[in-house]
């Protein structure tokens, strides 16, 4: 199975300057784990997940002060929707981290995130089949 099979693509795209709590609560209406943060200055791409925010606010940091560009990671490894799931989980097992931005190959833009949970998804036997057994 390929990245582009688990992938979701539902790509929350938010800028720097969105505090955390904002950023917090557009990932919990849409449902996922991170966000792109997209810097128009810089044009990169980095990602601001659920543990950054988590981080931050534990450390005593103020999510509506915060920014998510102060907490982005933009050493983004990206992977390819031509990747299998298990070249994925490799990267993301030897990186330390739970998210990867999938870019499009030719214009190289972000079609999508793919995370450990998408993986363990389609890894994981259905509720159905394991209720056949």
């Amino acid at each position: 199975m390929l990245v582009r099979d688990a992938m979701s693509t539902v790509v929350l795209t938010i800028g720097p300057d969105h505090t955390l709590r904002q950023a917090a609560r557009l990932m919990a209406a849409r449902r996922v784990g991170a966000a792109v943060v997209l810097d128009p200055d810089t044009s990169g791409l980095g990602i601001l997940t659920e543990r950054d925010i988590l981080n931050a606010v534990g450390a005593g940091q103020d999510p509506d002060q915060e920014t998510a560009g102060a907490h982005t990671t933009t050493d983004v490894v990206f992977a390819a929707p031509g990747w299998t799931l298990e070249e994925a989980a490799v990267t993301m097992a030897h990186g330390g981290f739970r998210h990867l931005i999938v870019l499009d190959g030719e214009g190289g833009g972000a079609v999508g995130i793919v995370s450990v949970r998408d993986i363990i998804r389609c890894w994981a036997p259905s509720r159905e089949a394991l209720a056949a057994r």
